[in-house]
């Protein structure tokens, strides 16, 4: 299960990086792939909101640091 919260979790970055050069640049990483009609441009869309889904419901679950009681990293 730490894989998969490591790889939704750095699913989120490249989906918040993405954000990033959107609203600054007016650049779609999507556009690298075809465009967002593309098959590949919507998995790659999906796989990004879906594991914003996970996060949300397994964070505080799965996040060591966001377990540790004291604020410590560990």
């Amino acid at each position: 299960m730490k894989s998969l919260h490591t790889l939704t979790f750095l699913l989120l970055v490249i989906g918040g990086l993405n954000w990033l050069l959107v609203g600054a640049f007016g650049w779609d990483v999507g556009m690298l792939f075809g465009g967002q009609t593309e098959t590949i441009s919507r998995l790659i869309y999906i796989l990004v909101g879906l594991s914003a889904v996970y996060e949300i419901f397994t964070h505080k679950k799965m996040c060591a640091n966001c377990n540790n009681k004291n604020g410590s990293q560990m």
